[in-house]
């Protein structure tokens, strides 16, 4: 190697290295511009050439332009400017050549400037210019590349994408929780809460209590009470024979029964039943007992019965409920929706286990049970009570028999009482049958007879056929198509008044009245005095009745109409029926609401009853009149109803009904009559089953005494207007 020389070294032309800014690689001549000049710019465009390989080991260069063209590799060498351009540069070149010695690249915290090395000597010859890093100028020509690259190193990767990715990510985390909390807050909050609330809410029920039923003077017919009720849990109970023996006294149930009620049990589902009734409607005193024995499963909680002051008063009229409140016969069913309330309810929160009670401060919500309406009847109490007992000590003498009885008060057609015989205790229904249970005012359909030419009668009245002095011949028989109808007091052709007529109850004459007045106006009255429809008054299941239509009728039936027979009725029907002659004429549907009572205590009267003209107010007169013959006439057939001091109008009756789908003739006796006959107040309807007959004795003396009662119950004065005038039967 040749040794270094002091001067500095020169290029071919002269020119002193690093006195000037870069000498170009072909012409040689020094670039313009301020020597000395110094600094990061300046030292960055001074590139000096460096030695290559053949000079380091010796060897001359070839050519001044080849050196110029050659890059050397980074090697360990004496060039007093290395040192400098590698702080300048950063550290770069020498992490490219791997040194060990290279700073870090990229660090350039501080830049160090290092002096140039002086020159040794005249013969030492410097190492030629590395090639430059910047760009090249345009007006020079493009240096050969190296014909070898220096290995890159492993590209890191880029901070600033990371940066970006990063943040999406946190900027989308974020958004999702939002978004999440968002719906969770107003959205399906409502769902949560409501999930929470249910888990810790407890509900009670609040019973509703049943409206109650009164009289017309407000004396309860029935009401409820509350009482308790008795339940077991059977997968609870440790000994069911001892449990069964010790509640047997206190529920008034037979130790066999409440045994068999604790065995174990299992429902549709395959689960153990874990609830039993064991009794209803149980006295609070005797459910006190119940708890204080702490019998394990069984428990008492609250209940509601029915409390029947009369017992039997009236039961046919009232009905009864099921021990779950729900009407099932009588005005218990028929007015269920107006007596039974709307029950209510109270939501609270609650803590678990031990804890199981309201929450201070936490939910609560109670809707509150809205008690049922009250019904006041028209039904009189003591009226009532006394008309029952009339009706059972006369049937009690019939075996096997059927009563009926109704009064109504004129002119409202208020029903004060309506009784039934047989009858039972609506306190404890399940005891009876369903025969005892009837209604057989409304639902005891029969021929209803002779009271039924009172109908034809008015009818004859009304339309001219007849008046109250009109006499005819009455024959003892007469026939119609291929039946004869007789009379059982026989008239041997003479005439007979029509005051004669109905107090001996002459068939054939009325026959021959009837045959004058024609089928489609006696059909009409009937129509017109309530036959053959239900009279709406407020009874559930209340029979029809039935009308033989005009296109039906026989040669026979041209007879046994107008008398009463081919013709269904009930004893309600046949009371208005002669409500409508007690009250001049006109006809007012039969009731038995007054009002009903509301929760708050407010009174709503009933709808008015429907009312229509059926007869003159004269003819009704007239009729009532003459049917005061009944009573009067010396052996008439309803002497034994008169009653004395009272003038009373009325009618008896024989007919029939079916019985096991065969028609049971002449058992049905009835009497049907009203009082004061010059101004009535009431009347009164009585009918007697009896299938081994003697029925009519028990009817008159019935309606006797039931109008004797009522006319002194109401003190109705006597009759003022005398006694009943004279009837001529036979006039001459």
């Amino acid at each position: 190697m040749a040794p270094r020389s002091d001067e500095p070294r020169r290029d071919p032309k002269g020119a002193r290295r690093g006195s000037s800014r870069e000498v170009g690689p072909t012409d040689g001549e020094p670039r313009t511009g301020e020597p000395g000049i110094g600094g990061i710019s300046g030292a960055r465009a001074y590139t000096p050439r460096g030695r290559t390989v053949r000079e380091e080991r010796g060897t001359p260069p070839r050519s001044v332009g080849a050196e110029q063209r050659r890059t050397p590799r980074s090697t360990r060498s004496g060039d007093p400017f290395r040192p400098a351009l590698q702080v300048l540069d950063g550290g770069r070149a020498a992490a490219r050549s791997g040194r060990r010695d290279a700073p870090a690249a990229g660090r350039g915290g501080v830049v160090r400037t290092v002096a140039p090395r002086t020159p040794r000597g005249p013969g030492h010859e410097e190492p030629p210019p590395r090639r430059r890093t910047t760009p090249r100028r345009a007006d020079r020509p493009a240096a050969r590349r190296p014909s070898r690259k220096p290995p890159r190193p492993p590209k890191l990767a880029d901070s600033r994408l990371r940066l970006r990715l990063g943040t999406a990510l946190a900027l989308t985390l974020f958004a999702t929780i939002g978004i999440r909390l968002i719906f969770l807050q107003a959205v399906d909050t409502p769902a949560y809460a409501g999930g929470g609330t249910a888990a810790r809410t407890r509900t009670v029920e609040l019973p509703a209590p049943r409206g109650a039923i009164y009289d017309s003077t407000g004396a309860p017919l029935v009401r409820s009470v509350e009482a308790r009720y008795v339940f077991a849990d059977p997968t609870e109970v440790e000994d069911q024979a001892s449990t069964a023996k010790a509640l047997s006294p206190l529920l008034a149930i037979p130790a066999s029964k409440l045994a068999e009620l604790l065995k174990p049990r299992k429902l549709e589902d395959g689960k153990e039943s874990r609830f039993v009734y064991l009794a209803r409607g149980v006295e609070i005193s005797a459910a006190k007992q119940v708890q204080a024995l702490e019998l394990p499963g069984i428990g008492v909680h609250r209940d509601e019965r029915r409390d029947v002051p009369g017992g039997d008063l009236a039961a046919n009229l009232i009905g009864f409920t099921s021990q779950d409140m729900v009407g099932l016969e009588g005005l218990e069913a028929r007015y269920d929706d107006v007596l039974a309330g709307q029950d209510g309810k109270r939501v609270y929160e609650a803590g678990r286990r031990d804890l199981d009670a309201a929450i201070p401060g936490g939910y609560s919500r109670t809707t509150p049970a809205k008690p049922g309406s009250s019904l006041c009847l028209t039904i009189d109490r003591d009226l009532q009570f006394r008309t029952q007992q009339i009706l059972s000590e006369g049937m009690a003498k019939l075996r096997g028999g059927t009563g009926a009885a109704v009064i109504m008060e004129i002119p409202s057609g208020a029903v004060l009482a309506q009784a039934s015989n047989p009858t039972y205790s609506a306190a404890k229904p399940t005891d009876s049958t369903p025969v005892a249970r009837e209604d057989a005012a409304t639902s005891f359909v029969v021929d209803p007879g002779s009271v039924h030419k009172a109908i034809t009668y008015g009818a004859a009245l009304q339309e001219g056929v007849i008046t109250p002095d009109t006499t005819l011949p009455i024959a003892n028989s007469i026939k119609m198509g291929d039946t004869w109808f007789s009379d059982t007091h026989q008239a041997n052709g003479k005439r007979m008044s029509i005051p004669g007529m109905l107090a001996y109850s002459s068939n054939v004459g009325t026959i021959t009245i009837a045959e004058k007045l024609g089928k489609d106006r006696l059909i009409d009255y009937q129509k017109r005095f309530g036959l053959g429809k239900p009279t709406g008054e407020g009874m559930p299941g209340e029979a029809s009745g039935r009308l033989l239509p005009a296109d039906e009728w026989s040669e026979s039936s041209h007879g046994s109409v107008p008398i009463g027979h081919s013709v269904d009725a009930t004893p309600l029907q046949m009371a208005a029926a002669y409500a409508t002659i007690a009250n001049n004429g006109t006809y007012v549907q039969p009731h038995l609401i007054k009002e009903v009572i509301g929760p708050d205590g407010k009174r709503t009267p009933a709808p008015a009853p429907i009312t229509r003209s059926v007869l003159s107010p004269q003819n009704a007169a007239a009729l009532r009149t003459m049917l005061e013959a009944v009573t009067t006439v010396d052996h008439a057939t309803g002497v034994t109803a008169a009653v004395p001091g009272y003038r009373v109008a009325g009618k008896t009756g024989t007919g029939s009904r079916v019985v096991n789908g065969k028609i049971d003739t002449d058992k049905v006796s009835s009497f049907i009559g009203m009082a004061p006959a010059e101004n009535p107040r009431y009347v009164i309807a009585v009918f007697a089953y009896a299938p081994g007959g003697g029925g009519a004795v028990v009817a008159n003396t019935a309606f006797r005494d039931m109008m004797q009662f009522t006319l002194r119950h109401y003190r109705v004065p006597p009759s003022t207007g005398g006694s009943a005038p004279k009837f001529v039967v036979y006039p001459r």
